[in-house]
């Protein structure tokens, strides 16, 4: 099987370096990492490294390339790259992509599926989330700090799940902490009641998850905030679990004191950030659904201003 990551960020470096590696010299897995600028270049030079809490290591990539027309047609296709770039990596795609080719969004929020799905309609779009804190420290060099490392994946159903045990079976075997759900939209609702309110607050406050859960006031708002992500969930018929506030209120206390969104870091580069995603599409959501959510609201102000 041929593999595409697009992306080689925190996320596609981490779960495409654990392929790479698991699958070097493999006759039957080809692994391609699709990445630019010198990014690409240190590790067409000296591999992918990684520094994570499994061990450090090096990856090299089958083909490590910015051109995914030169790669040939892909069988699978893992998007890991910012929201913001997910239309325009989408169509620099669509020559290596055909009518048997499975694509994995692994990005922040609720709706990549759908958008690639307009983008790529002779590919099979099949939803996936990840929990992971990891990022570009240097070109060619992947640092994971914290998280889960668990990727899912799958279907709303478990008849039409069942075609893609192959893929759990190549992640699994990449020793890579993988499940194939018939629940994919709890799941992305689960991640987006975390990351939402924790991204736009971080980034609006410049604390970290520890901080915020420090500053009582913050930590009221940030659970305030996760009631109005469940209220929008349930207006379009995502049911998730009684206690998911708590458990994700829980979650964020395991994280590192010292940790920091995505979102929060890009934002203190100066980068273009996932506010649309994340924070913007909240606030749509809740306008489009009629439900307030006047703390998202808040802080998407702070934001943009």
């Amino acid at each position: 099987m041929r593999i595409a990551i697009v992306g080689i960020g925190g996320v596609g470096g981490y779960f495409g370096g654990k392929l790479a590696r698991a699958y070097a010299g493999s006759e039957h897995h080809e692994i391609i990492f699709i990445a630019r600028g010198e990014h690409l270049r240190a590790i067409q030079q000296n591999g992918l490294q990684l520094f994570t809490k499994e061990g450090n290591y090096v990856a090299w990539p089958n083909i490590a390339t910015d051109n995914p027309a030169i790669a040939g047609i892909f069988d699978l296709v893992f998007f890991c790259v910012k929201s913001y770039s997910l239309e325009s990596s989408a169509r620099s795609l669509k020559a290596s992509i055909n009518k048997n080719t499975v694509v994995i969004p692994l990005l922040n929020g609720v709706d990549s599926a759908e958008r690639l799905r307009a983008e790529l309609p002779d590919a099979t779009i099949v939803a996936g989330s990840v929990y992971i804190i990891s990022h570009i420290e240097k070109p060619g060099v992947i640092r994971q700090e914290d998280g889960a490392c668990k990727l899912t994946f799958g279907t709303d159903d478990s008849e039409s799940a069942k075609p893609y045990s192959n893929i759990l079976d190549i992640l699994l075997k990449a020793k890579i902490d993988a499940t194939l759900t018939n629940n994919i939209s709890e799941v992305l609702w689960s991640k987006y009641l975390l990351m939402c309110p924790v991204a736009s607050l971080t980034s609006a406050t410049g604390k970290t998850y520890g901080a915020i859960l420090e500053d009582s006031t913050l930590q009221k708002k940030v659970r305030g905030m996760m009631e109005e992500v469940a209220a929008v969930a349930k207006a379009r018929y995502i049911d998730l679990p009684e206690n998911a506030i708590d458990k994700t209120m829980e979650m964020i206390a395991c994280f590192g004191h010292n940790s920091k969104t995505s979102m929060q870091l890009d934002r203190e580069k100066g980068n273009q950030t996932e506010i649309d995603t994340l924070t913007a599409f909240l606030c749509r959501a809740g306008r489009e659904s009629g439900i307030p959510i006047p703390l998202h609201d808040e802080v998407l102000k702070q934001l943009i201003n």
